[in-house]
């Protein structure tokens, strides 16, 4: 198929990049269209070094030109006709240099490329989760087709063991019989001896049957046992470590569950048989009796196998966490967080008779410093099954607490190891008992990792270790994981990030907000999956500059303010400034984007394009809107009602258009304020105040609440003034001559417009320079 072909069959969101391409000059896109099949069948790259051959393929091209606007002449299609002359027309400027042409158009056909191997590529990830979720669910359906496959040898088994018990009922009840009656004829007596011979031999045999089917079931169950806790549990905590951190992962334990509890179960019915071949055994044995010989061995690994699956269904369901924290395993002393647990082996019979105890470790690790804590509140809970929702055996703790041990010898250990108090990890660990029919095993589970602080000031940085540790540790009991941590994949990380945003917002981040992440991470690359992010430059403590302060700033003001415009799509977001002005700059007047600001934290701008005096885009960008701003006034109100006042032209909004070609109100209109005049909410932070106006480029906006400024960054109040009395004093000087505004100065004025409010500039002769404003 023809390389444009396959680019018309791609997805909406690769032609959205096919537009963006084709919005540069060079090649239209319409000839593109149109001479499709004879552009692809031209060697372009010898032609960009063959000036020849790049004549002649030039001078083709205007006469497959001219044909096509033939075609149009004949179809009465006007609008064409006028874009195959115009396009005609701009391709005369390469008469003297048609090689630059030849390497403009191998230029786009080789960016098409890349678009339709990204899409390729993703058809394959795509192709890979489908074949992932089909492979998940046929090993679920052998996991079960095993399942299915134990029971049945179980009641094959209890079957067996009847018909057992029967024939050595009847070998006993013949042989009792034969010494009641006095049998003296010697051929008789031989006879019977025979038949007594042949019942034993029978029963012998259907012992040994018994026995190899007890090992075969035995078999059966380790290997479902080694599925059970060596790959379907491990999955699950994988899992569970990767939803603590924002992925959407299912954790449900009810399936485990039914499995768990059927290999029990299963279990326990063959210590009933290996009992009841004792019980025969007692009534009945002879030499080389099987039974006494395999039963020892057998009732060890029946055992063994039990306390193996007993061992591991003993779990953390939900990991601690404190009811306002930033998220789950981050811990702060004096601070009540719960916790659950459950044991996958459901009998009911031990509803309520299982006790849990939560407790700390009691050996500290070699590291230098490193803390020890009490648990406090009810450290005591039974296993029941009504406190859970799905019916499981839990132990539900809801009031717990930690406090530091003030001695106890911190610190005493041999390692020079040092860690920061968010580096710290600890484990929280739950012991109980479990006993069913004369079955006994101590059982033990515990937390992820957590991290305990003191100071609500340390959550952040304690959420990042969270975070990293989740994200790379693939053993959960890794307390020393920060004493050599390491570094996380750009794909991976790309991914936990993506989480953050899934989880926070239902919303993760498209594949042009991780490649713009990227490239503030590492610059420009032609392909990040090798780069690496240390954990040092994704958060260090006493780093204010870090980019996990950037990120979480920008999360926690999205799901604060902006979750609905997130969710919608409506936020482009994470989008460098040069790629905002490549996005625009072919954009009609005012069409706006809005992207996260790269160096304001947890600060929103958009950016708009202007036409400027000589009819060239001219892209301006107002200073960020922080949670000050948001915490007042919607941000899809001050998009709404956004104007600005030239010279003495009326007030008129500059954003139009919501990037690519969305009309505003389209857009935004279902969230707007359905209430108007004097009872709008809004009105009553909106107030005439003096402005300041600096004479940067690009038009900047912001809230007086950010009055504190970075030295050299915006313009200085004049006067000394701000506020009212600036505002004071700048209305008085409109009608003092000697005090007004000299050309270079710029005033902007917030005026309150029946249910709107205007950003307006009074502008002097000066270009137009950056905004500020005062609500």
């Amino acid at each position: 198929m023809a390389q444009w072909d396959k680019l018309r069959q791609l997805s909406d969101s690769y032609w959205q990049q096919l537009h963006e391409l084709y919005d540069r000059d060079g090649l239209p896109m319409d000839v593109r269209h149109y001479l499709s099949a004879w552009i692809e069948k031209q060697e372009w790259q010898r032609a960009a070094r063959d000036y020849s051959l790049a004549m002649v393929l030039y001078q083709v091209l205007l006469e497959n030109l001219d044909i096509q606007h033939s075609r149009f002449v004949q179809e009465e299609s006007f609008l064409q006709q006028h874009n195959i002359r115009r396009y005609k027309q701009t391709f005369q400027r390469y008469q003297d240099d048609p090689c630059a042409l030849a390497k403009t158009i191998l230029w786009f056909l080789e960016k098409e490329k890349e678009i339709l191997d990204s899409a390729e590529l993703d058809e394959q990830v795509q192709l890979l989760r489908v074949e992932q979720e089909a492979m998940e669910t046929t090993c679920q359906q052998e996991l079960e087709r095993k399942m299915a496959g134990l029971r049945n040898d179980v009641q094959c088994l209890e079957h067996a063991i009847i018909c057992l018990e029967e024939q050595q009922d009847e070998f006993d009840f013949k042989y009792q019989t034969h010494k009641m009656e006095a049998v003296t004829d010697e051929a008789q007596r031989n006879g019977l001896m025979k038949l007594f011979q042949s019942l034993i031999n029978r029963l012998n045999e259907c012992r040994k049957s018994t026995l190899a089917d007890l090992n075969k079931l035995l078999d059966r169950a380790e290997d479902l046992i080694n599925l059970l806790v060596r790959k379907e549990l491990v999955d699950w905590q994988r899992r569970q470590q990767k939803s603590c951190i924002g992925a959407a992962d299912n954790v449900c334990l009810d399936q485990l569950e039914k499995w768990f509890t059927c290999v029990a179960v299963c279990l326990f019915q063959v210590r009933e048989f290996l009992n009841k071949l004792e019980e025969l055994v007692g009534k009945m044995s002879y030499e080389n009796d099987p039974v006494k010989v395999q039963k020892p061995t057998l009732q060890r690994r029946a055992d063994d196998l039990l306390k193996d699956l007993l061992k591991s269904s003993f779990v953390v369901e939900t990991q601690p966490s404190m009811p306002q924290g930033k998220g789950p395993l981050v811990l702060r002393t004096n601070v009540q967080f719960s916790v659950k647990t459950r044991l996958l082996v459901k009998f009911p019979e031990l509803n309520h008779s299982m006790k849990v105890n939560v407790s700390m470790s009691r050996e500290a690790p070699q590291i230098k410093g490193y803390r020890r804590f009490n648990v406090l509140g009810t450290a005591t809970k039974d296993l029941n099954i009504a406190e859970s929702l799905s019916g499981g055996m839990v132990a539900d703790f809801r009031h717990l607490s930690l406090r530091e041990q003030k001695s106890g010898g911190a610190g005493r250990g041999i390692s020079d190891i040092s860690l920061s108090v968010t580096e710290e990890l600890h484990i929280i660990y739950f012991n109980t008992v479990f006993e069913l029919k004369g079955f006994s095993v101590e059982l033990q589970a515990s937390s992820l990792p957590v991290v305990i602080i003191s100071n609500s000031s340390q959550q952040q940085s304690a959420w990042a270790s969270i975070l990293w540790f989740n994200m790379l540790s693939l053993d959960p009991k890794d307390i020393m994981f920060f004493a050599n941590v390491p570094a996380a994949p750009w794909p991976q990380f790309a991914e936990m990030l993506s989480w953050q945003f899934l989880s926070a917002t239902k919303r993760g981040l498209d594949d042009d907000q991780r490649n713009m992440i990227a490239h503030k991470l590492f610059g420009k690359q032609q392909n990040y999956d090798p780069c690496k992010v240390t954990w040092s430059k994704f958060m260090k403590e006493n780093s204010p500059d870090t980019f996990f302060v950037w990120f979480d700033g920008i999360l926690v003001m999205v799901k604060t303010y902006l979750e609905d415009l997130w969710r919608e799509g409506l936020i482009m977001g994470f989008v460098s400034k040069g790629k905002e002005k490549l996005l625009l700059r072919r954009k009609k007047r005012g069409t706006f984007l809005l992207r996260f600001s790269e160096s304001v934290v947890g600060g929103i701008t958009f950016s708009w394009v202007e036409i400027d005096a000589n009819g060239e885009p001219d892209i301006k960008t107002v200073q960020p809107f922080t949670k000050v701003d948001l915490n007042q006034i919607q941000f899809h109100e001050i998009i709404r009602n956004f104007q600005i006042l030239e010279a003495e032209n009326i007030p008129e909004s500059p954003l139009l258009f919501l990037y690519p070609d969305t009309p505003k109100d389209e857009a935004f209109g279902k969230w707007y304020s359905e209430i108007s005049g004097g009872d709008n909410p809004y009105l009553k932070y909106i107030k005439t105040k003096l402005m300041f106006v600096s004479k940067e480029n690009t038009l900047e906006a912001r809230s007086p609440m950010h009055c504190d400024m970075t030295q050299g960054e915006g313009p200085e109040p004049m006067n000394g003034l701000y506020g009212e009395a600036a505002g004071e004093s700048w209305l008085s000087s409109l009608s003092n001559p000697a005090t007004t505004p000299s050309s270079n100065q710029s005033f902007l004025v917030i005026r309150a417009l029946c249910h709107c409010f205007s950003l307006a500039v009074w502008c002097g002769s000066s270009s137009a320079g950056s905004i500020r404003y005062v609500w």
